[in-house]
Protein backbone atom coordinates (compact mmCIF):
# COMPACT_ATOMS: atom_id res chain seq x y z
CA UNK A 1 0.00 0.00 0.00
CA UNK A 2 1.57 3.65 -0.42
CA UNK A 3 0.37 6.60 0.29
CA UNK A 4 -0.18 8.82 -3.45
CA UNK A 5 -0.19 11.93 -1.86
CA UNK A 6 3.81 12.18 -2.23
CA UNK A 7 4.67 10.96 -4.90
CA UNK A 8 8.61 9.12 -4.93
CA UNK A 9 10.14 11.04 -7.72
CA UNK A 10 8.88 13.99 -6.03
CA UNK A 11 9.81 13.34 -2.23
CA UNK A 12 13.19 13.43 -0.72
CA UNK A 13 13.25 10.36 0.99
CA UNK A 14 10.73 7.56 0.92
CA UNK A 15 9.68 5.57 4.51
CA UNK A 16 9.09 2.14 4.45
CA UNK A 17 6.83 0.64 6.86
CA UNK A 18 6.89 -3.60 7.22
CA UNK A 19 3.63 -4.59 8.68
CA UNK A 20 4.85 -8.01 9.35
CA UNK A 21 7.15 -7.20 11.16
CA UNK A 22 4.41 -5.03 13.52
CA UNK A 23 2.45 -8.26 13.10
CA UNK A 24 5.32 -10.75 14.88
CA UNK A 25 5.92 -8.04 17.21
CA UNK A 26 3.09 -7.94 18.80
CA UNK A 27 2.56 -12.33 18.54
CA UNK A 28 6.21 -12.00 20.19
CA UNK A 29 4.51 -10.25 22.90
CA UNK A 30 1.10 -11.71 23.26
CA UNK A 31 2.92 -14.99 23.57
CA UNK A 32 5.55 -13.88 26.49
CA UNK A 33 2.28 -11.82 28.41
CA UNK A 34 -0.06 -15.01 28.12
CA UNK A 35 -2.57 -15.48 29.53
CA UNK A 36 -2.73 -12.05 30.38
CA UNK A 37 -4.52 -10.24 27.16
CA UNK A 38 -2.33 -8.34 24.72
CA UNK A 39 -3.90 -5.01 23.39
CA UNK A 40 -2.32 -2.28 21.07
CA UNK A 41 -1.58 1.36 21.68
CA UNK A 42 -2.22 3.07 18.87
CA UNK A 43 -1.72 6.84 19.68
CA UNK A 44 0.40 9.13 17.46
CA UNK A 45 -0.53 7.64 14.36
CA UNK A 46 0.97 4.44 15.79
CA UNK A 47 3.97 5.82 16.73
CA UNK A 48 4.16 7.47 13.12
CA UNK A 49 3.83 4.27 10.77
CA UNK A 50 0.25 4.98 10.37
CA UNK A 51 -2.64 4.18 12.59
CA UNK A 52 -4.93 2.57 9.81
CA UNK A 53 -2.04 0.08 8.18
CA UNK A 54 -1.02 -0.60 11.71
CA UNK A 55 -4.25 -1.33 13.28
CA UNK A 56 -5.41 -3.50 10.37
CA UNK A 57 -2.21 -5.63 10.70
CA UNK A 58 -2.80 -5.49 14.42
CA UNK A 59 -6.63 -7.16 14.39
CA UNK A 60 -5.18 -9.83 11.95
CA UNK A 61 -2.58 -10.89 14.36
CA UNK A 62 -5.21 -10.91 17.33
CA UNK A 63 -5.37 -7.60 19.04
CA UNK A 64 -8.85 -6.87 20.03
CA UNK A 65 -7.99 -3.90 22.21
CA UNK A 66 -6.47 -0.96 21.61
CA UNK A 67 -5.67 2.45 22.98
CA UNK A 68 -5.34 5.68 21.94
CA UNK A 69 -4.48 8.83 23.46
CA UNK A 70 -7.39 11.46 21.55
CA UNK A 71 -11.18 11.25 20.73
CA UNK A 72 -10.20 12.32 16.84
CA UNK A 73 -7.52 8.96 16.91
CA UNK A 74 -10.60 6.55 18.12
CA UNK A 75 -13.04 7.83 15.92
CA UNK A 76 -10.50 6.71 12.91
CA UNK A 77 -10.44 3.02 14.76
CA UNK A 78 -13.57 2.94 15.05
CA UNK A 79 -14.44 3.29 11.77
CA UNK A 80 -11.53 1.15 10.63
CA UNK A 81 -12.22 -2.02 13.14
CA UNK A 82 -16.10 -2.11 14.43
CA UNK A 83 -15.49 -4.80 16.58
CA UNK A 84 -12.43 -3.75 18.55
CA UNK A 85 -12.33 -2.39 22.17
CA UNK A 86 -10.92 1.68 21.93
CA UNK A 87 -9.86 2.93 25.14
CA UNK A 88 -9.43 6.52 25.19
CA UNK A 89 -6.02 7.44 27.69
CA UNK A 90 -6.15 11.70 27.48
CA UNK A 91 -9.81 11.85 29.98
CA UNK A 92 -12.81 12.70 29.43
CA UNK A 93 -13.20 16.47 27.98
CA UNK A 94 -16.11 18.24 28.35
CA UNK A 95 -18.93 18.20 26.28
CA UNK A 96 -17.06 15.05 24.26
CA UNK A 97 -19.63 12.23 26.13
CA UNK A 98 -22.24 12.20 23.27
CA UNK A 99 -19.42 11.36 20.54
CA UNK A 100 -18.16 8.29 23.13
CA UNK A 101 -21.53 6.86 23.01
CA UNK A 102 -21.99 6.94 19.32
CA UNK A 103 -19.12 5.46 18.56
CA UNK A 104 -18.68 3.39 21.48
CA UNK A 105 -15.64 4.08 22.66
CA UNK A 106 -14.54 3.49 26.20
CA UNK A 107 -13.05 6.84 27.97
CA UNK A 108 -9.92 5.97 30.87
CA UNK A 109 -11.56 8.51 33.61
CA UNK A 110 -8.51 10.61 34.92
CA UNK A 111 -9.97 12.38 37.92
CA UNK A 112 -13.07 12.77 40.07
CA UNK A 113 -14.75 15.74 37.01
CA UNK A 114 -14.24 13.19 34.42
CA UNK A 115 -16.14 10.26 36.79
CA UNK A 116 -18.66 12.75 37.50
CA UNK A 117 -19.23 13.58 34.03
CA UNK A 118 -19.80 10.39 32.64
CA UNK A 119 -21.84 9.43 35.76
CA UNK A 120 -24.08 12.18 34.77
CA UNK A 121 -24.12 11.66 31.06
CA UNK A 122 -24.97 8.05 31.42
CA UNK A 123 -27.89 8.88 34.47
CA UNK A 124 -29.10 11.49 31.74
CA UNK A 125 -29.14 8.57 29.13
CA UNK A 126 -30.62 6.43 30.94
CA UNK A 127 -28.22 4.04 29.68
CA UNK A 128 -25.11 2.60 31.77
CA UNK A 129 -21.94 2.88 29.52
CA UNK A 130 -18.71 1.26 30.14
CA UNK A 131 -15.46 3.17 31.05
CA UNK A 132 -11.94 2.98 32.58
CA UNK A 133 -10.41 3.89 35.33
CA UNK A 134 -7.03 5.51 36.01
CA UNK A 135 -4.97 5.72 39.14
CA UNK A 136 -1.70 7.40 39.53
CA UNK A 137 0.68 5.03 41.25
CA UNK A 138 4.06 7.11 40.86
CA UNK A 139 3.59 9.01 37.49
CA UNK A 140 2.14 12.14 38.85
CA UNK A 141 0.80 12.54 35.21
CA UNK A 142 -2.63 11.58 35.17
CA UNK A 143 -5.25 9.85 36.95
CA UNK A 144 -7.15 9.69 40.14
CA UNK A 145 -5.24 9.59 43.67
CA UNK A 146 -5.17 6.52 45.58
CA UNK A 147 -7.02 8.64 48.46
CA UNK A 148 -9.40 9.07 45.55
CA UNK A 149 -9.56 5.50 44.38
CA UNK A 150 -10.32 4.30 47.39
CA UNK A 151 -13.29 6.27 48.08
CA UNK A 152 -14.51 5.33 44.32
CA UNK A 153 -14.31 1.97 45.54
CA UNK A 154 -16.26 2.49 48.37
CA UNK A 155 -19.27 4.48 46.67
CA UNK A 156 -19.07 1.74 44.15
CA UNK A 157 -22.56 0.28 44.55
CA UNK A 158 -23.50 3.78 43.28
CA UNK A 159 -22.30 3.56 39.95
CA UNK A 160 -24.07 4.30 37.17
CA UNK A 161 -21.76 2.61 34.78
CA UNK A 162 -19.95 -0.66 34.83
CA UNK A 163 -16.21 0.05 35.09
CA UNK A 164 -14.31 -1.96 31.76
CA UNK A 165 -10.45 -1.33 33.28
CA UNK A 166 -8.78 -0.25 36.37
CA UNK A 167 -5.32 0.93 34.93
CA UNK A 168 -2.17 2.69 35.79
CA UNK A 169 1.02 3.94 34.08
CA UNK A 170 4.76 2.88 35.00
CA UNK A 171 7.37 5.44 35.47
CA UNK A 172 10.56 3.83 34.84
CA UNK A 173 9.86 0.15 33.84
CA UNK A 174 12.64 1.10 31.60
CA UNK A 175 15.44 0.74 34.08
CA UNK A 176 15.06 -2.90 35.20
CA UNK A 177 14.90 -2.65 39.36
CA UNK A 178 14.55 0.87 39.83
CA UNK A 179 12.84 0.91 42.99
CA UNK A 180 10.25 2.93 41.90
CA UNK A 181 8.34 0.05 39.82
CA UNK A 182 8.48 -1.98 42.93
CA UNK A 183 6.62 0.64 45.13
CA UNK A 184 4.28 1.29 42.25
CA UNK A 185 3.06 -2.62 41.51
CA UNK A 186 2.09 -2.88 45.43
CA UNK A 187 0.52 0.31 44.88
CA UNK A 188 -1.33 -1.23 42.06
CA UNK A 189 -2.13 -4.25 43.77
CA UNK A 190 -3.65 -2.66 46.62
CA UNK A 191 -5.99 -0.20 43.90
CA UNK A 192 -6.94 -3.53 42.05
CA UNK A 193 -7.68 -5.06 44.69
CA UNK A 194 -10.37 -2.27 45.50
CA UNK A 195 -12.29 -3.25 42.27
CA UNK A 196 -13.01 -7.08 42.20
CA UNK A 197 -13.84 -8.18 39.37
CA UNK A 198 -12.69 -5.58 36.65
CA UNK A 199 -9.80 -6.27 34.21
CA UNK A 200 -6.67 -4.49 35.64
CA UNK A 201 -4.02 -3.00 33.22
CA UNK A 202 -0.69 -1.95 34.63
CA UNK A 203 2.62 -2.69 31.75
CA UNK A 204 3.47 -0.56 28.76
CA UNK A 205 5.94 -2.17 26.77
CA UNK A 206 8.36 -1.81 29.01
CA UNK A 207 6.24 -3.91 31.49
CA UNK A 208 5.25 -6.33 29.50
CA UNK A 209 9.01 -7.32 28.67
CA UNK A 210 9.57 -7.17 32.23
CA UNK A 211 8.16 -9.31 35.12
CA UNK A 212 5.12 -11.00 35.48
CA UNK A 213 4.35 -10.01 38.25
CA UNK A 214 3.35 -6.59 35.93
CA UNK A 215 1.02 -8.46 33.38
CA UNK A 216 -2.07 -8.27 35.54
CA UNK A 217 -5.33 -8.66 33.04
CA UNK A 218 -3.96 -6.99 30.71
CA UNK A 219 -0.39 -5.34 28.55
CA UNK A 220 -0.37 -2.01 26.67
CA UNK A 221 2.57 -2.27 24.59
CA UNK A 222 3.41 1.00 22.02
CA UNK A 223 7.21 1.22 20.91
CA UNK A 224 7.94 -2.36 21.47
CA UNK A 225 5.51 -3.06 18.78
CA UNK A 226 7.00 -0.46 16.38
CA UNK A 227 10.80 -1.93 16.91
CA UNK A 228 12.15 0.55 19.34
CA UNK A 229 13.91 -0.17 22.38
CA UNK A 230 11.72 -0.16 25.69
CA UNK A 231 14.36 -1.83 28.32
CA UNK A 232 17.84 -0.90 29.01
CA UNK A 233 18.22 -4.27 29.70
CA UNK A 234 16.22 -5.70 26.15
CA UNK A 235 16.74 -5.70 22.68
CA UNK A 236 14.29 -4.58 20.62
CA UNK A 237 11.95 -6.74 18.65
CA UNK A 238 11.64 -6.69 14.69
CA UNK A 239 12.58 -3.24 13.39
CA UNK A 240 9.47 -2.11 11.46
CA UNK A 241 10.80 1.27 9.81
CA UNK A 242 13.01 1.46 6.78
CA UNK A 243 13.91 5.40 5.75
CA UNK A 244 16.13 6.57 2.65
CA UNK A 245 16.95 9.64 1.58
CA UNK A 246 17.55 11.14 -1.51
CA UNK A 247 20.95 12.55 -2.75
CA UNK A 248 20.72 15.57 -4.58
CA UNK A 249 24.25 16.49 -4.94
CA UNK A 250 27.58 14.78 -4.64
CA UNK A 251 30.52 18.02 -4.32
CA UNK A 252 34.03 18.43 -4.08
CA UNK A 253 34.93 20.21 -0.58
CA UNK A 254 38.58 21.32 -0.30
CA UNK A 255 41.04 20.43 2.78
CA UNK A 256 40.22 23.68 5.32
CA UNK A 257 36.42 24.44 4.45
CA UNK A 258 34.18 24.32 6.29
CA UNK A 259 30.69 22.85 5.95
CA UNK A 260 27.37 23.78 6.32
CA UNK A 261 25.64 26.27 8.89
CA UNK A 262 27.67 27.61 11.64
CA UNK A 263 31.19 26.68 10.04
CA UNK A 264 30.69 23.67 12.76
CA UNK A 265 32.54 21.07 10.87
CA UNK A 266 36.11 21.68 8.73
CA UNK A 267 36.74 19.00 6.12
CA UNK A 268 40.11 17.64 6.92
CA UNK A 269 41.58 16.40 3.55
CA UNK A 270 40.29 16.77 0.32
CA UNK A 271 37.08 15.77 0.52
CA UNK A 272 33.79 14.11 -1.78
CA UNK A 273 30.27 15.60 0.14
CA UNK A 274 26.73 14.07 -0.52
CA UNK A 275 23.72 16.51 -0.05
CA UNK A 276 20.83 14.42 0.81
CA UNK A 277 16.96 15.99 0.36
CA UNK A 278 15.96 15.95 4.06
CA UNK A 279 16.60 17.60 7.67
CA UNK A 280 14.39 18.86 10.45
CA UNK A 281 11.23 19.69 8.80
CA UNK A 282 10.96 15.81 7.83
CA UNK A 283 11.89 15.09 11.67
CA UNK A 284 15.28 14.33 11.53
CA UNK A 285 16.80 16.24 14.52
CA UNK A 286 19.62 19.17 14.27
CA UNK A 287 21.34 17.64 17.21
CA UNK A 288 21.82 14.39 14.83
CA UNK A 289 24.06 16.21 12.80
CA UNK A 290 28.02 16.25 13.51
CA UNK A 291 30.86 18.61 14.16
CA UNK A 292 34.61 19.68 14.73
CA UNK A 293 34.20 18.12 18.35
CA UNK A 294 30.89 15.86 18.00
CA UNK A 295 30.29 12.80 15.62
CA UNK A 296 27.15 12.59 14.44
CA UNK A 297 24.57 9.65 13.02
CA UNK A 298 25.60 7.91 10.01
CA UNK A 299 23.99 6.66 7.02
CA UNK A 300 24.37 3.46 4.98
CA UNK A 301 25.31 4.23 0.93
CA UNK A 302 26.49 1.25 -1.62
CA UNK A 303 26.11 -1.27 1.88
CA UNK A 304 29.17 1.08 4.07
CA UNK A 305 28.38 3.19 6.63
CA UNK A 306 29.13 7.13 5.88
CA UNK A 307 28.92 9.37 8.50
CA UNK A 308 26.93 13.12 8.76
CA UNK A 309 29.31 16.38 7.95
CA UNK A 310 28.38 19.58 9.78
CA UNK A 311 24.93 20.00 10.62
CA UNK A 312 21.35 18.83 9.56
CA UNK A 313 19.56 21.92 8.27
CA UNK A 314 15.55 22.01 7.32
CA UNK A 315 15.55 20.45 4.32
CA UNK A 316 18.99 19.01 3.85
CA UNK A 317 21.45 17.51 5.36
CA UNK A 318 25.28 16.54 4.16
CA UNK A 319 27.74 13.31 4.76
CA UNK A 320 31.10 12.47 3.83
CA UNK A 321 31.06 9.76 1.28
CA UNK A 322 35.32 10.32 0.65
CA UNK A 323 36.00 6.56 1.19
CA UNK A 324 33.32 5.63 -1.28
CA UNK A 325 34.20 4.87 -4.58
CA UNK A 326 32.91 7.52 -7.04
CA UNK A 327 30.87 5.56 -9.07
CA UNK A 328 28.85 4.35 -5.82
CA UNK A 329 27.12 7.61 -4.96
CA UNK A 330 24.80 9.31 -7.55
CA UNK A 331 22.46 12.21 -7.44
CA UNK A 332 18.98 10.30 -7.48
CA UNK A 333 20.10 6.83 -5.63
CA UNK A 334 19.29 6.95 -1.82
CA UNK A 335 21.18 6.35 1.42
CA UNK A 336 19.99 4.48 3.79
CA UNK A 337 19.26 6.62 7.52
CA UNK A 338 17.11 3.99 9.36
CA UNK A 339 18.02 0.39 8.24
CA UNK A 340 20.70 -1.71 7.42
CA UNK A 341 21.86 -2.25 10.80
CA UNK A 342 20.59 1.14 11.68
CA UNK A 343 18.19 1.22 14.55
CA UNK A 344 15.77 4.06 15.28
CA UNK A 345 17.38 4.08 18.88
CA UNK A 346 21.01 4.32 17.16
CA UNK A 347 19.84 6.98 15.32
CA UNK A 348 18.32 8.76 18.73
CA UNK A 349 21.06 8.32 20.68
CA UNK A 350 23.19 10.83 17.99
CA UNK A 351 20.29 12.95 18.63
CA UNK A 352 20.30 12.89 22.36
CA UNK A 353 17.08 12.05 22.44
CA UNK A 354 14.35 8.41 22.48
CA UNK A 355 13.40 5.85 19.81
CA UNK A 356 9.59 7.34 20.54
CA UNK A 357 10.68 10.80 19.31
CA UNK A 358 12.27 9.49 16.01
CA UNK A 359 9.30 7.59 15.09
CA UNK A 360 6.45 9.81 15.70
CA UNK A 361 8.39 12.75 14.25
CA UNK A 362 9.15 11.52 10.76
CA UNK A 363 7.49 13.98 8.44
CA UNK A 364 5.09 13.66 6.05
CA UNK A 365 6.98 14.94 3.21
CA UNK A 366 8.54 11.42 2.59
CA UNK A 367 6.83 9.17 0.16
CA UNK A 368 5.34 6.39 2.07
CA UNK A 369 4.78 2.57 1.80
CA UNK A 370 3.83 -0.46 3.90
CA UNK A 371 4.79 -3.54 2.76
Amino acid sequence: MTDSSVPLAEAGGRLLIDLQAISDNYAQLAARVAPAACAAVLKGDAYGTGLEPAATALWNAGARSFFVALLAEAKRLRDLLPQAEVFVLNGLFAGTEQVYDQYDLRPVLCSQDDVARWQDYCAGIGRPLPAALHVDTGMNRLGLSATEAIHLAEGRDEFRFPLALVMSHLACADEPDHPLTARQLEDFRAVAALFPGVRASLANSAGALGDKSLHFDMVRPGIALYGGRSRRDTPPLRPVVRLELRIVQVREVHEGETIGYGAAQTARRPSRIAVLAAGYADGIFRLAGASDGQPGAEVVIAGRRCPLAGRVSMDLMTVDVTDLPEEAVRPGDFATLIGEGIGVDELAGHARTIGYEVLTALGRRFHRRWV
